[in-house]
This record gives C-alpha cells, structure tokens and sequence, in this order.
C-alpha cells in the first residue's frame, strides 16, 4: 500500500480528502494533519510515501514545507493540492520535486486521476538497476503527465478517456482492444481508438504478441 500523509488546514477539505483516497486501490492514509510543523514532525515519526499538500497553510507556506522535507533528507514525494495559481509557485513547486499539482476546487475522478499515475510511476522507477536507455526514462516520466482533456480531438470524451486510462492502469500483463472494450463498456473499435489515442501521447504502449496462429495481436501496456 502507498501510505499518504493529508496536509490540509480546513477540516471538511480534509476529511473529504481522507476520503477520496480511501478510495482508490492501492492507497491508505497514514494520517491527516493541519499545519506544516505537524507535517514534518508527522513524517519525522512515521512511514509515508506520499504528501497531499496544501500550500495555504496557518503557519507557512507548503513549498516551505517542501524545502524543509528535502533539507532533512526526506524523499519523500509530494502531490500539490491548492488553489496557488501563480506561476512562480508552480516553476518553484517544480524546482522542490513535487510530482503532481493539483488545482482546487477537483473531483474524485482528478485526484484518482493523479494518484493512479503516481503508482504506476512508483512501480516502474522503484527498483534498482539501470533504465536500457532514453525511451524508458522518457516513459516513466510520461505515466505523470495527464492529456489535455480539453483539446481532444473530434468524436473523443474525456469520460471514456478516463475509464480506458483506469483499465489500462491496473493491467500490468497489457491488454488488447477487445479486453478494454469489455472491462470498460464500450466498443473494441472505441476502445482501440482510445488506446492508439494514449500511445501516441507517450501514455501508454504498444507491442505484438504473438500467439500460436495467426496474426500478432496488438496490446497496449501502461507507461
């Protein structure tokens, strides 16, 4: 399990936040806490992989939280959750290691969205050894990045994006077209469409297999 350390100071944003992240297989929270003392005290003392931090807290600000993490030796990884919309705060949360960044107000589907990304990061990049050369290097990266669901092309929708996305990610073996089409509810011709879509935008791959007939099948195998 990702163990995830909540970092909110409103109450009711917390426990809603406690409670998206109970949600998605994989994850547990390991505590939730108010102030940034108590957020580097509370990974000081216990376990955690993850950071959900809020930036606006009563006693600093969360990238102060950030540096001080990394100059205590800390690796651990942090998802920005704020409503900091500046673009200072954005390059400098990108200068202290954050790996997501997460506007306010979100849905359940965009926090999924970004915590399913970030194990599937934490999967391909946690075990030692050497990548085989830039492609891969590129590919890990690419599990962290989200499409713009706003730009799509004609025809496509961010929701049977979504759903195709989720499928994909808890299919480490791969799958075909008309095994998404089934786990997701749509057609093997929207399903292949969706999956050619992530492929081309570094978020998924592809690669033949090869049966013991026939044609290879095509399968598609999350970044």
């Amino acid at each position: 399990m990702i163990r995830v350390l909540i970092v909110e100071d409103d109450p009711v944003a917390a426990e809603a936040h406690r409670s998206y992240v109970e949600r998605v297989a994989g994850f547990s929270v390991a505590g939730v806490v108010h102030s940034g003392a108590d957020a580097l005290r509370f990974c000081e003392r216990n376990r955690v992989d993850v950071v959900l931090l809020d930036f606006y807290l009563p006693d600093t600000h969360g990238l102060t939280v950030c540096r001080a993490l990394r100059a205590g030796g800390s690796e651990v990884d942090v998802i920005a959750v704020t409503s900091a919309r500046d673009l200072a705060v954005i390059r400098s949360a990108v200068s202290v290691g954050v790996v997501q960044y997460l506007l306010k107000p979100f849905t359940f589907a965009s926090l999924r969205d970004k915590l399913v990304r970030y194990a599937a990061f934490r999967e391909q990049a946690g075990g030692a050894g050497e990548v085989a050369g830039q492609a891969d290097v590129d590919g890990m990266l690419a599990t962290l990045r989200t499409p713009d669901h706003r730009s799509l092309p004609k025809g496509m929708s961010a929701e049977t994006l979504q759903a195709i996305t989720e499928v994909l990610a808890s299919a480490a073996g791969g799958l075909s077209a008309a095994a998404a089409a089934d786990l997701a509810g749509v057609s093997r011709v929207t399903a292949r469409r969706y999956l050619e879509y992530l492929a081309e935008n570094g978020l998924a791959r592809r690669k033949p297999h090869y049966g013991q007939v026939g044609r290879p099948e095509v399968r598609f195998y999350p970044r």
